[in-house]
């Protein structure tokens, strides 16, 4: 089996698949908090019980990638899996898992690893068109991948939970609420809470729009537009913003990366 390791500001996702596919979806998937002191011993406290509750053995991994926007979290994700997967792993950008797609922007060695892995995956489900990636994260990303996979740009704006929280961080008065899909389509709301929820989430979906739109408007072409990230279903009844949802795509992404190594590479960046 394969491991795979997406580790983001917010969580680190783990997931298995079988290595000896071409292709497929992830056999099973965790996540944990990121936290770029936590120890390969207890990552592996954490795995291990995981692992068993879902009968697999640790000894089935035999290989590891990771790829991660957390530099310092590295160093122990590639102990873990030296100690305790008796394998080097393998980091996604780096030989021999290097992008294999143009990064066609000033500085593409800037590109975060998340979304040069969500290219790959979103070429794989949609090869040949142009597509618009949006990854709900601690950021939301909007990227422009074009027919041929490569890298052609983006957007970087606050996600929908940051927003929250810098709202009632400055905002002495105002609680703590969890972020959902209104109840009402109204956006006149009749309490603080009601008032927060439609401003955060109604004026993400606006946000969405304008900018999905701006986008579609300068490439001048069709977009397919892909949404992932731990909060895109959030939006799922949204189906105006989206053409397809795809929770696992960067995990996705990395097994792709992994399948796709030792091949001549296209490399970084024209």
């Amino acid at each position: 089996m394969l491991l795979a390791i997406d580790v983001g500001n917010t969580n680190a996702k783990f997931a298995l698949f079988d290595a000896e596919a071409d292709a497929g979806q992830p056999l099973t998937r965790w996540r944990i908090a990121t936290d770029d002191r936590r120890t390969a011993d207890e990552y592996m406290v954490w795995l291990d019980q995981l692992m068993r509750i879902e009968g697999y053995d640790r000894a089935g991994v035999s290989a590891v990638i990771i790829s991660t926007v957390v530099p310092r979290a590295l160093h122990n994700l590639q102990l873990l899996a030296v100690k305790y997967f008796g394998v080097d792993a393998l980091v996604a950008g780096r030989d021999p898992v290097t992008w294999g797609i143009a990064l066609k922007v000033d500085e593409p060695q800037s590109v975060g690893a998340d979304r040069a892995v969500n290219a790959i995956s979103a070429q794989a489900v949609e090869p040949g068109k142009d597509k618009l990636v949006i990854s709900f994260g601690t950021a939301t990303t909007l990227d422009h991948i074009g027919p041929d996979g490569a890298y052609m740009g983006g957007i970087i704006a606050p996600g929908v939970n940051l927003s929250l929280e810098a709202l009632v961080a400055a905002a002495a008065k105002l609680p703590r609420i969890a972020i959902e899909a209104p109840a009402s389509p109204s956006v006149i709301g009749r309490t603080t809470e009601s008032q927060m929820l439609i401003g955060v989430y109604w004026g993400y979906v606006s946000m969405m729009e304008g900018l999905i739109g701006r986008m579609k408007n300068e490439i001048g072409k069709p977009l397919t537009v892909i949404a992932t990230g731990g909060l895109a279903t959030l939006f799922q009844e949204q189906v105006h913003l989206f053409d397809r949802i795809e929770p696992d795509l960067t995990l996705n992404g990395l097994m792709h990366l992994y399948n796709q190594r030792g091949t001549d590479k296209q490399g970084g960046g024209v």
